[in-house]
C-alpha cells in the first residue's frame, strides 16, 4: 500500500482527535484552550482515554469551561461530575488538581493560555515547561496539549511524540515529525498525530 493509502486508512480508523471526542471545538480563544488543558489533566492519570474524554464532556456539560468557572466551583461538584463519567480512583485528587490549576491559570495568565504562549516567546520547549507548572500536568499531559494545539499555534508544528513516531515506523510511514508533516496540511496535523497514538495504544 502507498504512503497516502496507509495514511488514509489510519485516519479512517483512528482519525478523530481527542479534543473532538471530548466535544471541544478548538479555537485560539481562552475557553477552548482551557478545555484542552482540562482534557490533558484528565488524560494524565493511568486511566483509559475514552473515560478521560467522557469525563471532560461531563465537566463541560456542568458548565466548567473556563478557569474562572472552575475556580469558583466547589470541590464536590467536580468530584460528582467525574464520578458520573466513571472517572474513579482519581476523582478526588483530580478535582483538587483542577481547582489548583484553575487558580494558577487565573493568577499567572489571567485565565488566558494565549498569555502562556506569549511568555514562551515562540519556544515549544518553553511552552511545555510552563504547561508542566499546572498541577498534574507532566511530560505526557503537556505533550497531549501541544499535539492538539499545533493546529492553532504554528510554532508547535510539527508535533509528534515518540509513541506516534514509533507507530508511524511500524506502519511504514515516515518516522520523523518533518516527514509526517509533509503528508497533510499544517492545520490538520492533530488528526494524524492523534491517530498514530491511538494506533500505537491499540497494538
Amino acid at each position: 500500500m502507498s504512503t497516502q493509502g496507509t495514511l488514509a486508512e489510519l485516519l479512517s480508523e483512528h482519525g478523530r482527535s481527542y479534543a473532538d471526542e471530548a466535544g471541544i471545538t478548538l479555537r485560539d480563544k481562552p475557553s477552548p484552550l482551557y478545555q484542552l488543558l482540562v482534557l490533558a489533566v484528565l488524560c494524565s492519570t493511568r486511566i483509559k482515554a475514552d473515560i478521560a474524554t467522557d469525563a471532560a464532556r461531563e465537566l463541560f456539560r456542568t458548565r466548567l469551561r473556563t478557569a474562572r468557572t472552575m475556580a469558583a466551583t466547589d470541590w464536590q461538584t467536580i468530584v460528582d461530575a467525574l464520578g458520573r463519567a466513571h472517572y474513579r480512583r482519581y476523582d478526588e485528587s483530580t478535582a483538587t488538581a483542577l481547582l489548583e490549576g484553575a487558580e494558577l491559570i487565573l493568577r499567572r495568565w489571567r485565565g488566558d493560555l494565549r498569555r502562556l504562549r506569549d511568555e514562551a516567546d515562540g519556544s515549544p520547549e518553553r511552552m511545555r515547561e510552563l504547561l508542566q507548572e499546572v498541577p498534574r500536568i507532566g511530560p505526557v499531559g503537556s505533550g497531549i496539549f501541544c499535539r492538539e494545539a499545533q493546529g492553532l499555534w504554528p510554532e508547535l508544528r510539527p508535533f509528534f511524540d515518540d509513541r506516534a513516531l514509533e507507530a508511524a515506523s511500524e506502519l511504514g510511514l515516515p518516522s520523523t515529525a518533518k516527514g509526517l508533516a509533509r503528508l497533510v496540511p499544517p492545520d490538520e496535523l492533530p488528526r494524524p498525530a492523534s491517530a498514530l497514538v491511538r494506533s500505537g495504544l491499540k497494538h
